[in-house]
C-alpha cells in the first residue's frame, strides 16, 4: 500500500511540475494560465488530452500567416478618414455627436474599420425570412457569391442553400465557401462535390477535409457569419446554417438571433474580410491561387440608405480584442439605456465594470439571456454573472419563448453593435469574429423596439430567483465561472 501511495504522489507532483511548465511556456492572461493549472491538476492525464486539442495556442507561424493577409485598398481610406475625422467632415451632421465620433476614430485606431456612409440595411429576427432573402440575392448573383460559416450543416436548409449555390456556379459565377471544421463537426466535403464539379470551391478553416475534427487548435473557431454577392449585397449576423436555426429543433424551438442585410459600401470591409480569410485558409495549398484585387470585387455603390456603418473583426491573430474594445466604448458612451442581448454572459474583468459603472451613473442597463442552455458549463457561467450584475442593479431578462441566440447591442437610439461575437471571454479573445457597429438613429431606435418585444416574453430575474436555486446549481456555476476563461 505505502509503495502504490508513493507511485501516486510521484504522478501527482510529476503531474504538478508537468502542468505549470506546459501552462507558463505560452504567454497568456492570469486568469486563462489559473484556469489552465485547475484543469491539468484536477484532471490528471485527462486534462492535458483535452489541452493539446483546446489549449494549445496558434503558433507564432499561423499567426505571422493570418496577420500577413492585407486589407485590400483599406490602408489608403483609413488614413484618409483620420484626416476627415480631425476635420468633423465624417459623419453625417445629424450623427456626428462626440460620443459617436470617438467610438468611429477608436475602432479606425484599433482594427483600421473603415466607415461607409448611406447603407441601406434591413433588420431580421427569424431565419426563415433571413435565409429566404439571402437565396434569393443567390439566385440573382451574377459575379461572385462569397460564403463563410462557423456552421454549415447539410440537413434541409444547408441542402437548399447548397442548391442555390451550385446553380449559381453552373450559370458562371464564382462562389467561394469557407466553412468551420467544429461548428461544421460531421459535415463531409462529399457534401460539396456537386459545388466543386462547377468551380465552386469549399475550404476548411483550421482543419482537415478528411478529418475535420482531429485538430489541436479546436480552441480557435471561425465563428463569422459573413456573406458577400457581387461585392454590392453582404449579410453580416448571429445566424449559422442549419435547421435548428429555424427553429425546427425539438430541443432548442424557436430559434431567436439577429442578422443583417448590407446593401452598399460596408461591402467593401465585408470582401476586405472575406480575401483575409480566404487567403490565411488556402495558403497552405501552394496549387490554389489567392485572390487579389479585382474592380469587380469592390465595385463602389452609389448608397441610398441612411446608416453608416463599421466592420469591425478580432480574433487571436491580433491582441487588440476590437470588439471587445466597441463594445467598451459604446457602453461608456450611453447616457439614457443599454440594451445587449447574448446567449453567452461571461464577461471579463473590463466588461463587468464598465457595465455596473453604467448602471452607478443612472443609465437603463438590460442585459437579456436564453433560457436555456446549449453547453452546460457555459450555461452555469452565465447564470453566475447575471446573478452578479443583477445584484449591482441592473436588469437581466431570461428570454423564454425558444433560444436566444441574438448578439446585439443598442445604445441611446444613436449607435448598435450586430454580429457574431457574444459578450464573454471566448468571443473577446479566441474565436474569429465580425461586427457590425451602425451609427444611425432609426435603426438603434428599430433594434431598441426590438428589444423591448423579446422583453414582453421573458422573465426579469431578480435575486429571489437566484436564492430559490439548488445548492448543486449554484456549485455548478461557482465551477463554471473559475474555468470562464478557457470556455
Amino acid at each position: 500500500m505505502e509503495t502504490i501511495n508513493l507511485i501516486i504522489g510521484v504522478i501527482l507532483l510529476l503531474n504538478t511540475i508537468v502542468a505549470i511548465v506546459t501552462v507558463f511556456k505560452d504567454k497568456r492572461d492570469i486568469a486563462a494560465t489559473w484556469a489552465w493549472l485547475l484543469v491539468l491538476n484536477l484532471l490528471p492525464i485527462l486534462g492535458f488530452l483535452i489541452y493539446l486539442f483546446a489549449g494549445k495556442k496558434i503558433s507564432k507561424e499561423k499567426i505571422f500567416d493570418l496577420k500577413s493577409q492585407d486589407r485590400i485598398g483599406i490602408k489608403q481610406l483609413v488614413a484618409l478618414q483620420k484626416e476627415q475625422w480631425n476635420e468633423k467632415e465624417l459623419l453625417p451632421a445629424d450623427l456626428a455627436t462626440n460620443e459617436a465620433r470617438q467610438t468611429v476614430r477608436a475602432l479606425l485606431d484599433i482594427d483600421s474599420a473603415i466607415l461607409t456612409k448611406n447603407n441601406q440595411v434591413k433588420i431580421f429576427t427569424d431565419g426563415k425570412e433571413k435565409f429566404n432573402a439571402l437565396i434569393d440575392d443567390i439566385k440573382q448573383a451574377v459575379d461572385h457569391v462569397h460564403l463563410e460559416y462557423y456552421a454549415l450543416l447539410s440537413d434541409g436548409i444547408g441542402t437548399r442553400l447548397l442548391k442555390a449555390l451550385e446553380d449559381a456556379a453552373e450559370r458562371g459565377v464564382e462562389v467561394k465557401i469557407i466553412y468551420d471544421s467544429m461548428g461544421s463537426r460531421g459535415q463531409r466535403h462529399d457534401f460539396f462535390k456537386r459545388l466543386e464539379k462547377f468551380g465552386g470551391q469549399a475550404e476548411v478553416f483550421f482543419g482537415s477535409k478528411s478529418a475535420p475534427i482531429h485538430s489541436p487548435r479546436l480552441n480557435y473557431r471561425l465563428h463569422r457569419k459573413l456573406v458577400v454577392i457581387d461585392g454590392k449585397i453582404g449579410y453580416i449576423g448571429g445566424f449559422n446554417v442549419g435547421d435548428q436555426y429555424l427553429g425546427l429543433s425539438e430541443k432548442f424551438g424557436y430559434w431567436r438571433d439577429t442578422h443583417l442585410r448590407v446593401v452598399g459600401n460596408a461591402c467593401v470591409a465585408l470582401q476586405s474580410r472575406f480575401f483575409m480569410d480566404w487567403n490565411a485558409t488556402i495558403k497552405r495549398d501552394p496549387k490554389k491561387p489567392q485572390l487579389e484585387y479585382q474592380e469587380r470585387y469592390f465595385p463602389l455603390t452609389q448608397g441610398t440608405g441612411k446608416t453608416s456603418m463599421q466592420i469591425v473583426s478580432s480574433g487571436p491573430d491580433s491582441d487588440d480584442q476590437a470588439i471587445k474594445a466597441g463594445y467598451l466604448k459604446l457602453i461608456a458612451e450611453a447616457d439614457d439605456y443599454i440594451y445587449i442581448q447574448t446567449p453567452y454572459l461571461i464577461p471579463d474583468d473590463a466588461i463587468y465594470e464598465a457595465l455596473c459603472l453604467a448602471a452607478h451613473s443612472g443609465v437603463d442597463v438590460k442585459v437579456m439571456i436564453p433560457a436555456m442552455p446549449d453547453h452546460p458549463f457555459v450555461y452555469r457561467a452565465t447564470e453566475y454573472y447575471a446573478k452578479a450584475l443583477v445584484e449591482k442593479g441592473i436588469s437581466v431578462y431570461r428570454y423564454d419563448n425558444g433560444f436566444l441566440h441574438a448578439k446585439t447591442c443598442v445604445i441611446d437610439n444613436q449607435m448598435a453593435s450586430v454580429g457574431s461575437a457574444n459578450f464573454d471571454i471566448r468571443s473577446f479573445k479566441l474565436n474569429f469574429e465580425s461586427n457590425a457597429f451602425c451609427y444611425d438613429r432609426q435603426l438603434a431606435q428599430d433594434l431598441a423596439d426590438i428589444f423591448l418585444l423579446d422583453v414582453k416574453k421573458s422573465t426579469l430575474l431578480d435575486t429571489d430567483y437566484f436564492a430559490q436555486q439548488s445548492s448543486w446549481k449554484k456549485f455548478k456555476q461557482y465551477f463554471s465561472r473559475l474555468l470562464s476563461p478557457i470556455l
